[in-house]
């Protein structure tokens, strides 16, 4: 789907016309730990995503392997409860700061970033 087209959607349409999609219609979305400011996770929205994580107040999020909607923690019990949702200046990424019960990353670490950290110089 081209950025310049918006999907019909229960998504606010002031929102909805913000928003820049890749080629497939997704754009990133940061999940970060609301109150220590800790990065959990990167996962991909759709409008409809965002649209159910705003109204239900749990993570929603597009599996682009899967190609289907699912809820951070239906599966794994590692709920993410949406405390704020924001949209960055250039309206292709969104930052949703959560309160994440138990690990954020389908390895059982805390966020996806702990394991592998880059050598610096």
């Amino acid at each position: 789907m081209p950025d310049s087209t918006v999907p019909a959607t229960s998504l606010d349409p002031a929102v909805a016309t913000r928003l820049k999609r890749n080629s497939d219609g997704l754009f990133p979305a940061i999940a970060q730990q609301y109150d220590t400011g800790e990065v959990l996770m990167l996962g991909w929205m759709d409008d409809e995503a965002l649209h159910r994580t705003l109204t239900t107040g749990r993570c929603t999020y597009f599996s682009r392997s899967r190609q289907e909607y699912w809820v951070k923690g239906d599966t794994s019990g590692h709920v993410q409860h949406v405390k704020s949702v924001a949209l960055d200046c250039d309206g292709d990424t969104v930052l949703v700061k959560v309160d994440q019960v138990g690990a954020a990353c389908h390895t059982g670490d805390r966020t996806c970033f702990d394991a592998h950290a880059l050598p610096l110089g």
